[in-house]
């Protein structure tokens, strides 16, 4: 089962590489403010796991350079993840709170609906 699932995540990995989207564009001004807005944002995620790369393909198409972090391995990102979010599933966004406290949301779709609703390309 391993080894079906390793070729299965390479298999993924390389139709992301041959069909990589482009990037989206800002105005500059607008980019650097969305940039400093992303500095509370963490993407939880696994290299090959095909809803990670949904959701860092849409990372791209909304030129969102986010801060991603491998929970596949043990370290402190999946022990972060499973103590601080509550659970070991990917991709979580986490994003960290002005009062302290951090928003985490499961899902491909909830983290790419988030996303654009809070950085679209056209404000």
């Amino acid at each position: 089962m391993e080894i079906i699932r390793w070729l299965l995540g390479r298999a993924v990995l390389f139709v992301n590489r041959v069909t990589w989207p482009s990037q989206g564009h800002r105005p500059p001004d607008h980019q650097v403010r969305v940039e400093r807005e992303l500095e509370g944002h963490a993407l939880y995620q696994f290299r090959a796991c095909p809803f990670c790369v949904k959701v860092r393909r849409a990372l791209r198409r909304l030129n969102l350079p986010m801060e991603l972090r491998d929970a596949r391995t043990a370290g402190p990102h999946r022990r972060d993840l499973l103590e601080q979010g509550g659970q070991l599933k990917v991709p979580c966004l986490r994003i960290d709170q002005e009062d302290g406290s951090s928003r985490w949301i499961y899902e491909s779709d909830d983290i790419i609906a988030y996303l654009q609703g809070r950085f679209p390309l056209t404000d």
